[in-house]
Order: structure tokens, then sequence, then C-alpha cells
């Protein structure tokens, strides 16, 4: 049965008659050192502008090479087509192994110990023997052509919104290296990289495809995510957990989405996905028809590779790569873009799309101002993966400052008739070539169903632009791994992983039972939680010192953690009675990190030397009397809003010595009284 569905309203699209498919992969920094380094993980937020300039700097270029079976991975081969060259920084955190001038050290014990905790807490079950593997990637990202990725477990499970969802792998891996920027020039890009992300740890865990519609798939990156963190051994922050998307259609075909930061987007992001397949398996058939070609399946698995193979051949004869030179056509342009183009010495190549006039589409957007999609988009897109800008397309022209007497030139020029579109690209002619080669191959793709693809989310001044996404790159093949011959195999043994298992960390809800339990206001409890905090708290609360429980959380949610054990000094001191809150904040400030014990000596020393013992409650209200005594009239003037003036006086009378919180209490209290008296006086 033909699938059923509006396009311009994806909101309305049925997953289940749709034959939707979703699995998630999630990636996730470890708060470890480097995997196969050691180095530091300390991540360096500079712009390409800021880069220390004695930091050094060495430039490569790439190759694709053969897997393990003797094949070159498609999108490696794709790549190394590029013609880019790399340019990588090297900060403080990367020595020798993160530029691949020495062989990787064996497996962080503790990055491993922390992913195989994560696998008991999602029921899978360990690899017994441990084997690095090489990943081909020639995008720059690793220094060495390849990331180091490991599998660590399989067939474990989550709940996600009442329904489980299967874990088929739980992989360790190391980070790539942070794109600076890109560089253009005549003779290529280069791509400017930070090399203090490369070797992070990462855990990587795939779901299976059980996700039951797109809001399930929030819920299950929520429940993944909450997961990871129970350990409380993995990076917080910006970039230190990325969702990947893996969506399909029964008439469409496997995406996998890139850039799903915001997890309120998902749905929106896998709708979008859906409405796209959707749209272009129907322009698809079209296609063929016009062509009298055998039509698709609204099914992908009842495909016959003979048919598409006899429609491969057609479209190819159908749409030949043949560019031709146009520059002269556009040497009086009024468009912007194009003159100062040419003037940087760049040409206009243009190909013909016989029969696809009216198919590019123009920039249409639904009314959430989403654009729909549109064959242009996608060709455009193609052509960006060369390092073009963008392109123009016939269905949109004349427009941008191009005229219509220029359109007419250029389908003179390609011989096109009222049926014929073209595309046309400006860039330095080998760009331009490698541009158009890939707009030719997606147009002949769109007489099949779309392709294998990694794709990302588009993304403007940081988040979402509305939830669309681009192409990237083509979706991998089984030819990019091949065994890591440089690290040896790690056994896990039944003692190490019956120890894991028999040490689990607390649940989130285990956690959150326990906090409960004290006497903490739920914003207290929640923010301990987010702040992850609470086996801190309890480490004051059950040590030596025996913390008031209320008085130990303000203090951590107020001051922080970079100072525990002089914190938790300072606390016990000020319930006891003999520190100021005033001397507690001098002292917190002055004092470093040391034995708990030794902070409260100091603390009691400095306290008794420097005035900080609070003063008793009579020589508080002897202060205040004094200081209320000299300034009657300005208490009848101001009313309460003599406190905060007068609090400075009573403080100073007192030598800094009392607690200011006792003293604003008492002060109070007596300004009220002179208050109602005078009222009553009055009265």
């Amino acid at each position: 049965m033909e699938p059923i569905g509006d396009i311009t309203n994806p909101e309305a699209l049925d997953p289940v008659s749709l034959g939707f498919m979703c699995g998630l992969e999630i990636h996730q920094q470890l708060a470890t050192a480097k995997l196969h380094s050691r180095m530091p993980s300390e991540l360096y937020e500079y712009k390409s502008e800021d880069i220390p300039s004695d930091w050094p700097r060495s430039t490569r270029r790439l190759r694709a090479s053969r897997g393990e079976g003797g094949a070159t991975d498609v999108a490696a081969r794709f790549e190394q087509r590029r013609n880019r060259t790399f340019e990588y920084v090297q900060p403080p955190n990367a020595g020798l192994i993160e530029l691949d001038e020495s062989p990787p050290r064996k497996h962080d014990s503790e990055a491993v110990d922390v992913v195989l905790t994560m696998a008991a807490l999602m029921d899978a079950k360990p690899i017994p023997n441990l084997q690095a593997m090489r990943k081909t990637v020639v995008d720059g990202s690793n220094t060495s052509g390849f990331q180091r990725t490991t599998i660590v477990a399989t067939g474990g499970q989550i709940e996600a919104a009442s329904n489980q969802v299967g874990i088929d792998i739980i992989s360790l891996e190391e980070d790539s290296a942070r794109k600076l920027e890109t560089k253009r020039s005549d003779l290529g890009e280069t791509v400017v990289y930070n090399l203090d992300r490369l070797g992070v740890p990462l855990v990587e865990v795939a779901t299976a495809p059980d996700v039951r519609s797109p809001e399930h798939a929030k819920d299950t990156a929520l429940a993944l995510g909450r997961l990871l963190r129970d350990t409380r051994r993995v990076r917080r922050g910006l970039g230190s957990i990325r969702q990947d998307l893996n969506v399909s259609i029964a008439c469409g075909d496997r995406v996998e989405i890139k850039g799903c930061q915001d997890l309120d987007w998902i749905p929106r992001i896998i709708r979008l996905e859906m409405a796209r397949q959707l749209h272009f398996y129907r322009l698809a058939n079209e296609l063929r028809s016009e062509a009298s070609l055998p039509p698709l399946s609204p099914d992908r698995e009842m495909d016959s590779k003979p048919v598409e193979n006899r429609v491969h051949l057609a479209t190819s004869n159908r749409i030949p790569f043949d560019t031709h030179e146009l520059t002269e056509i556009f040497s009086e342009c009024k468009s912007e873009k194009v003159s100062s183009s040419l003037e940087a010495g760049f040409s206009v190549l243009g190909v013909a799309l016989p029969g696809f006039v009216g198919r590019l589409g123009k920039k249409i957007a639904d009314e959430n101002e989403v654009q729909l999609p549109r064959l242009g988009r996608e060709l455009a897109s193609a052509a960006k993966l060369a390092g073009v800008a963008g392109i123009f397309h016939s269905d949109e022209l004349p427009d941008y400052g191009i005229a219509a007497s220029e359109v007419d030139s250029v389908r003179s020029a390609l011989s096109l008739s009222e049926e014929d579109a073209f595309v046309l690209c400006v860039a330095p002619r080998w760009q331009g070539e490698l541009a158009l080669e890939s707009v030719v191959y997606r147009a002949r793709r769109a007489f099949h169903r779309i392709p294998k693809e990694v794709r990302n989310v588009v993304i403007r001044k940081g988040k979402p632009e509305d939830g669309t996404t681009t192409a990237l790159r083509p979706l991998p093949g089984g030819a990019r791994m091949y065994p890591e011959t440089d690290v040896p195999i790690l056994e896990i043994t039944p003692d190490r992983w019956g120890s894991i298992c028999e040490n689990l960390p607390l649940t989130a809800h285990e956690r959150k039972e326990r906090l409960n339990s004290l006497d903490l206001s739920t914003n207290q409890v929640e923010a301990i939680l987010n702040g992850e905090i609470d086996d801190l708290l309890f480490e004051g609360i059950e040590g030596p010192l025996e913390l008031p429980p209320k008085a130990w959380a303000s203090a951590l949610l107020d001051s922080g953690t970079d100072k525990p054990n002089a914190l938790a000094a300072s606390v016990h001191l000020r319930d006891q009675g003999t520190l100021t809150r005033e001397g507690a904040e001098t002292l917190l400030m002055e004092s470093t990190e040391a034995p708990v014990e030794q902070l409260v000596s100091w603390m009691s020393s400095e306290s008794e030397s420097r005035g900080f013992v609070p003063a008793d409650t009579s020589s508080i209200e002897e202060a205040v009397d004094a200081v209320l005594s000299e300034r009657a009239d300005f208490i009848e003037e101001r009313g309460m809003g003599a406190v905060g003036p007068l609090m400075g006086m009573v403080m100073q009378k007192l030598g800094g010595s009392a607690d200011g919180k006792a003293v604003s209490q008492i002060l109070r209290d007596r300004i009220n009284e002179i208050i109602d008296n005078d009222k009553r006086k009055l009265s």
C-alpha cells in the first residue's frame, strides 16, 4: 500500500503506518585521562584567533587505506577527493601519541572500568577479550587517519517511558580533534584542528531500532543520559554528550543524523526526516513514470537489484556528467556573489539536468517557518561537500542578481529543451568540477530511494535553524574497520566483572530517596542532584565532623566544591559557635586544601587571634542598645530602613567579632519594639 501523509504537515505523519524505525547512538566523554596517552583530558576553549603563538603546528594530508577485506570505505574515498590539507595545533595536553608519531599505550584502566560499570547498569554482557579496532576517518579529525574504538559489551537494555529499548553495542573509543576553522584558496582547503580533544575517552552506546516514535526517541536519549551520569564519571558541559539518530521509514532508507545536541529538538528533527524520505520516494516514482521505468515498491525490502541496476544504467545515460565553461556569459553579471568570484579568478561551470524543470523547486516554508523538502536543496548540499559555498539552479532563476538574458544564454549554450533544468557553480575550476559531479550523482539518485548517508542538523547561531538537515558524507560501510595491532588485547576477567557488578553506583532514584530522608527543601534536593554533590554531602554528614545536613547543604550550594575540606571545617566551627559568618568567609578564601582536622585546628586558632569568635548575645544586645540611643532621630526618620546603615555601626562597635545574622535579628527586633512603642504613644 502506498504510504499516506502530507509532507507539509510533518507533525501529523503516522510512524506506524509509514514503517518508522529508529535507533540512537549516544557519545559521552568520560572524566578520565586520555584513552591511549594518559594525557589530561583538559579542553582549551580557544577560538582560532586566540591560540597562543608558542603552541606548535604541523601540516598533513591524509589518504584512505584499504580495510582488512581489501576494499576502501566509500566515505573515506569521498573524503580523500576533497583536496584538503590539515593543520594541527598542539596544546599542552597533546604529545607524540596525539600527533601519531609514537605508538599508543594500552587502554586506560579507569576508562575501561567506567564503561564496564555502564554496561552492568544496562544489564549488558561484557566481551571477554577487548580488541581495539581502527575505524578509517580521513576528514582530518584524527591525525592517524583512523579512530581507535573497542567493543566492550553487547546485548543490554534500558527502560524509556515504560518501554524496553535494546542496547546492541557499548564501545569505548577516542574522541576526535576539534575543528577551529576552514581556510579556502584556489588550490584547495586547509582545515585547522585543535588536538586538545583528540584521545579523550568516549563511551558510545548504540541502541537497537526499538524507538517507537519521534517522542520516544527523546525519552530514550534522556534515559540514557541519566544512566551514564549515574556513574558520576562522565564529563559535564556543552559538547560532552552527543546524540546521533538512525532514522528510516519503509519507503526510504537508513540515514544517520548528527548534531542533535538539544533533546527538545529530537522529535521535530525526526519528523522532518520522515517527511523528507516520503517526499523523495514520491519524486522518484514520478521521475520513473515519466522515463517509463519500473516504480519503487513502498517497502525497500522488496527492491530488486537487477531492476535497480537497470534504472541506474538508464539514468546514467539520461543525465550525463558533462560540465560546460560558461564564465563569458556572466562577464557583466550584476550579482555581487558572481562578480566578486570572477574577480578572484573563479570560473562559472554548468551542467544540464534533462527532464528536471520544476523538479528542483523553490524555497518554501511551512507555517512553522520550516523549509519543505526539495531536490534543489539536496543538490546544493551535495555540492557543498566539495567545499563550495553553494549553487544556482534554473528553477530559482532569474534571481539573486542573475538576469533573464543570462539564463537564456545558459540554456542556449547547454542546448536545453523546455523540460530541461541546469545547475551553475561558481568556484575554482577543480572544485567546481567536483561539486557538479556530486550534483549529477545526486540527481541520478533522485530516481532511487534516498541515499544512505550521514547528515548534519543545520545549525545557526549555536542551535538548530529549523530542524532540517544537510548531507555530510556517505554512510560508512564495514570496509572502514580493521584491527589495531599496536594496542594489546585486554582480558576482562570474571573477578574484574564481578567486582564491577558488586559495586554499582546508586541510581538517580536511589540518590533522590537518600536525600529525601534529610531535612532539606525540594529545591535543595534538586540542586544537589543536578550538581552531583550528594556523595560529598553525605561524606560531611557521616564523617568525623558530623556536619548538620541543612547547614552543610546550604554551604555546598552557596560556596561550591573547590575547597570541600576547608568549607566543612568552617561549617563545623560555625555550628559550634566558635566562628562568625564573616570570619568563615575570610578564612575560607585564605585557606588551601589540607586534611580537615588540620583545617579545623588552623581556623580555630585564627578565629581567636583575629577576633572572629562570635560575641555572646548579651554583648550584642549592649552594642545594639548603645547605637540605637545614639541614633534615635535616625530611626524615627527611616523606621525599618535604618537597619542596613546601623548594622555597620553595631559591627564596628563589636570589633567584627559578632555573627552578622545574630546582629541583624537583634537589631530588627529592637527597632520593631521602638516603632511599636511610638505607635502606642500616638494612639
